[in-house]
Order: C-alpha cells, then sequence, then structure tokens
C-alpha cells in the first residue's frame, strides 16, 4: 500500500460528504469497512515510523468511534513491530461497535494492553497518537475528553492525529472548546476543509492524505465544497510579455486612499499594483499624504481634497482600487461615494468596507477583500462569529454584497459567482502586520488591469500575496516581515521564467 503523501489533492469536503464517499465505498463498491478502518491505521503507523524512526514507546489515546478503531489498528501495528505500545481509552468502550469493537478486540488479542485514562498528567511515551475524535464531534469538548485533550497538549510528546485533530471543527476550522495540538494529521479519503483554515492549521501540523486505495469513480457524484487553490503557473496573464508590447496595454490602476496620516498605506497599494505588471499606476489621496506617494516616482499622484477631482482621474481608470488608509472621515466617505458612481471593476479593501458597512451596496464588477473584523461589521456580527465558520461567513457577504468576496486571514477564502469557494493554504503567521492587505489590493487590482476577469485576479492575487510572503519569511524568520519585502518577490513570480 502507498504511504501518505504530503502532496495534497485540490479538493476539499464537509465531514457530511467524507462520510458519503465512506458510505459510496462500502455500500455500493462493496469495500469492507474494516478493510478500510485497517488501512487508515496503518497509513497512520507508517507516518509515525516515518516521522519518528527512534520512537520506541507510543501511546494511543482512544475515543468511543470508529476513530478510536483506527487507533486499535496503530496500536496492533506498533505492538507486532515490537514497540512498546498501550491504550488509554476516553469514555467507556463498551460503547463501541461495529468495525471499531472488532478493531479493539484484534489489537487486544495481539497482545496490545488497553485502559481507562483516569486523568494522566503523564503519557511515558516518546510519540502520542490522538484517536479521540473524528469529523463528527458537533459541540464543545468536555469532561474527560476535555482533560484528555488538555493533557496531551501539555505534555512533552509529539501527537501524530488521525484523521483530524480531536475538538477542532472539520467543517469550520474553529476549536470547539479545546483541541488537540497536533504535529502531524494524516486525513483519509477527502480532505476536511476545516484543516486548512481559522485554527485549523494551527491545530494540524503538517497534514498528509492517504485516499485508502478507493477506486476514483467513489468521488464522481459528490462535488466538493471547496477547493485548495494556488499559482497557475500555466495562465495566460503569466505568459511572456511580446517584444512590441507599450504601457497601453497592460491597464492603468487608480488607487484612492490615504488621509492624512496614513499615506503609506496608498502607496503600497499602488506600489503592489506597479509590481505586478500594471502598466501605469495613479494614485488619489489626500493633499497632506501627497509626499509620501510623490516619493515612490513612477506613481501618477494627485492631491485630492474634494470628491469632484477624482473624475479625470477615473476617467483614465481601467481599476479603481479604494480603501487603504481611506480612513473614515467626511473626506474618506466622499471619496469612495464618487468611487461608487463609475461602473468600472473595483478592488475594495479596509475602511471602504468599514464605510460599505453603514450603506451596504451590492454589484457584481468588485472584489471585497476583508479581514475578520472588517468582514464582522459588514454582517453585523462578532470577530469570533466570523471565524467560527469562516466558509458561511464569506458566503454570506458575496450573497449580500455581491461581486467576489475575500475572507483574509489563515487559509485565506475566495468566493466567486460560482462554483466551490478557494482557499489558499499557502502564507505564514509574518504577514500578520501592517500594510500586507494594501499589498493585496494592489496586487489583485493590477492583475484586473491586466486581462483577468474578477475571479481570477482574486484567486491568482491572494496566491501570488501568500507565496511572496512565505519568500519573505524564508529569508530571515516569519517574525518582523514588513509589508514592502514582499515587493520583489511578487515582481519575481509575475515573471515565470525568473521563477527559479
Amino acid at each position: 500500500m502507498t504511504h501518505p503523501s504530503a502532496r495534497l489533492p485540490a479538493a476539499l469536503y464537509r465531514a457530511e460528504q467524507v462520510r458519503e464517499l465512506d458510505r459510496v465505498a462500502i455500500q455500493v463498491l462493496g469495500i469492507p469497512g474494516y478493510t478500510l478502518m485497517t488501512r487508515a491505521g496503518e497509513a497512520v503507523y507508517r507516518v509515525l515510523r516515518s516521522r519518528w524512526p527512534e520512537a520506541g514507546r507510543i501511546t494511543v489515546v482512544c475515543g468511543v468511534g470508529n476513530n478510536a478503531g483506527d487507533g486499535y489498528v496503530v496500536a496492533r501495528c506498533a505492538r507486532a513491530d515490537g514497540l512498546d505500545v498501550r491504550v488509554l481509552e476516553v469514555g467507556d468502550a463498551g460503547r463501541l461497535h461495529g468495525d471499531a469493537a472488532t478493531a479493539r478486540e484484534d489489537a487486544q488479542k495481539e497482545g496490545v494492553v488497553a485502559g481507562a485514562y483516569q486523568g494522566e498528567a503523564r503519557f511515558g511515551a516518546d510519540v502520542l497518537v490522538d484517536a479521540v475524535f473524528g469529523t463528527g464531534l458537533d459541540r464543545p469538548v468536555s469532561g474527560a475528553w476535555r482533560d484528555a485533550i488538555h493533557a496531551m497538549n501539555a505534555s512533552a510528546c509529539p501527537v501524530l492525529a488521525v484523521d483530524i485533530p480531536s475538538g477542532l471543527g472539520a467543517d469550520t476550522g474553529a476549536v470547539l472548546g479545546t483541541a488537540v495540538q497536533a504535529q502531524a494529521t494524516v486525513s483519509f479519503i477527502g480532505l476536511k476543509q476545516g484543516l486548512f483554515t481559522a485554527e485549523g492549521p494551527a491545530q494540524c501540523g503538517e497534514v498528509l492524505f492517504h485516499d485508502l486505495a478507493v477506486p476514483g469513480q467513489v468521488y464522481e457524484s459528490i462535488q466538493p465544497s471547496a477547493l485548495r487553490i494556488d499559482l497557475d503557473d500555466g495562465s495566460a496573464w503569466l505568459a511572456p510579455r511580446h517584444r512590441s508590447a507599450n504601457k497601453g496595454r497592460f491597464g492603468h490602476v487608480l488607487v484612492v486612499g490615504g488621509a492624512e496620516g496614513y499615506g503609506g498605506a496608498v502607496r503600497m497599494a499602488g506600489e503592489a499594483a506597479a509590481r505586478c505588471g500594471a502598466g501605469l499606476v495613479s494614485v488619489a489621496t489626500h493633499p497632506a499624504s501627497l509626499p509620501v506617494c510623490a516619493a515612490r516616482p513612477e506613481l501618477m499622484c494627485r492631491g485630492i481634497d474634494a470628491p469632484d477631482g477624482l473624475a479625470p482621474l477615473i476617467e483614465k481608470a481601467s481599476v479603481v482600487a479604494v480603501g487603504p488608509g481611506l480612513g473614515q472621515s467626511k473626506w474618506g466617505s466622499e471619496m469612495l461615494t464618487a468611487v461608487l458612481a463609475t461602473d468600472l471593476p473595483l478592488v475594495v479593501d479596509a475602511d471602504a468596507l468599514n464605510l460599505l458597512s453603514r450603506q451596504p451596496g451590492f454589484r457584481d464588477n468588485w472584489v471585497l477583500t476583508p479581514h475578520p473584523g472588517e468582514a464582522a461589521r459588514m454582517l453585523d456580527r462578532s470577530p469570533a462569529a466570523i471565524q467560527a465558520d469562516r466558509f458561511e461567513a464569506v458566503e454570506q457577504i458575496r450573497v449580500r454584497y455581491g461581486g467576489v468576496v475575500v475572507l483574509k486571514g489563515a487559509g485565506s477564502l475566495v468566493q466567486g459567482t460560482e462554483g466551490p469557494v478557494g482557499l489558499c493554504t499557502q502564507g505564514n503567521p509574518g504577514m500578520a502586520s501592517g500594510g500586507t492587505g494594501d499589498i493585496l489590493t494592489g496586487v489583485i487590482a493590477a492583475l484586473a488591469a491586466q486581462g483577468c476577469d474578477l475571479d481570477t485576479a482574486a484567486r491568482q492575487g491572494v496566491c501570488l500575496h501568500a507565496r511572496a510572503g512565505d519568500l519573505a519569511a524564508a529569508e530571515g524568520g516569519e517574525r518582523g516581515v514588513l509589508a514592502t519585502d514582499l515587493l520583489p518577490h511578487l515582481r519575481r513570480l509575475v515573471n515565470p521564467r525568473r521563477r527559479k
């Protein structure tokens, strides 16, 4: 059987869909459930031996569902390999039934010692295997289960999670009260969308995948709920430019923002648009911010103190980005009103979103790029409610406001006008610094100006931005990455021949 792979499929599913994939494999294609359980446990054990080859003492922490069955298979494999292994059972093992009960019986026949978890704070193991909860968890963890998870997290042992870290919402990536913090997670049959957004990346560690050798037809009748997105190396907008090209062929981005004291934000957005290939970039900013913006000579900067001054600039633009450093004063509000009067495609960010939340509008030709706080204002919720189900939030913003929506954060989501939501699995915590959102605004605007439809501009822009952030972090670490550190990497990434 093949080893679980770190090369992950693009398709992501909700827990209910994965259960249906499992049902089709068992009931329609006739693969015994115990066969799939055995393959899953064996796959986890191969990862354990590969990642921790010196480990001699293994503790498997099991719950009372099918996830526990996978854990008993891991224990049986470890026992057969001569390792010192024991199983700690959280909850009444008598509740096990079906394949999970069979897996427990087979493990005990092979000499695996299983006993009730009794509040152990020390596990005496080199590696812990988390097989407490699977994808069916839909309420906060409590009681002995909560205590066991806290103990696992407090131990010095690395943790390998079976299918999903216990306590993590499979559909949302939210922590349900508490959750195992694993160093690695092996997921089966279909990747769960919650592994890759909200708290998912922090709890899962490295995610590996095994399809359990189910035939491809299992997936034919179920459309993924989301798709992992990456930079499309074959996209037409990345093709080398024609030798006779001129700047007029690559669009004109107008960036509107930069209230007094916030000129840096609008300048960064403008620079990002220029570095990503926009033919021309104009900046309309508050007169007090003009010196900051004009210090970048390639940007055509105008100080605007009244909204009617925007008209000639909008007339020349092909895409307008509005919001970086805009502020929520009378000046910012008037600038946004003037921008919204145009039919040009828009990229809307930052305070433009906060202003929009007060008087929601709807249009098809804009990209909205909220972070969770801005999304909360747009939907009149709390940021915690947004993070509790980012997939539902991004869809509700699109329904209420239209266009394409980018919900930023760990595992940024892109909801277009049709098809599954896109999820970017790149990026890093070093990008949690002032100005990186302004850079993204400029990136998306530049791609739209060069002819990308807004859905493509948003998806590819998010991936460009994330990969540039990863390259910047690789140079010296995540802490201390500045937004402008992304700019040279963006330039290389939009020129495919120079990527290596």
